[in-house]
């Protein structure tokens, strides 16, 4: 399995409007993702974590391909204030991956 958690900042005010959009994201169906898990940070206002794990790299980075996938991520862009570098895991199980 491949995974990923990433730390956002969204613009100051923007942080719901900028989950939303990344929570929308679920709804487009990711083939390949086993888990996508959008998370306010509770220490501080703007931001986001987002923790992902599908089967393989290749179906993470094939899933940003899907046309509906990129519009989403290209309306989202414009409320992040930062974006730190994502930590890339090994998933080895857990409860709703198998």
């Amino acid at each position: 399995m491949y995974g990923l958690i990433g730390r956002m900042t969204a613009r100051a005010g923007q942080r719901e409007a900028l989950t939303a959009i990344l929570t929308e994201r679920i709804a487009l169906g990711m083939p390949g993702c086993l888990s996508y898990i959008v998370a306010h940070d509770p220490a501080e206002a703007d931001a986001i974590w987002v923790t992902e794990c599908w089967i393989s790299e290749d179906a993470h980075r094939d899933a940003l391909t899907i046309p509906a996938v990129k519009a989403v991520l290209q309306r989202g862009l414009p409320l992040i204030a930062t974006f730190e570098d994502a930590r890339v895991t090994a998933p080895v199980g857990g409860l709703g991956i198998g």
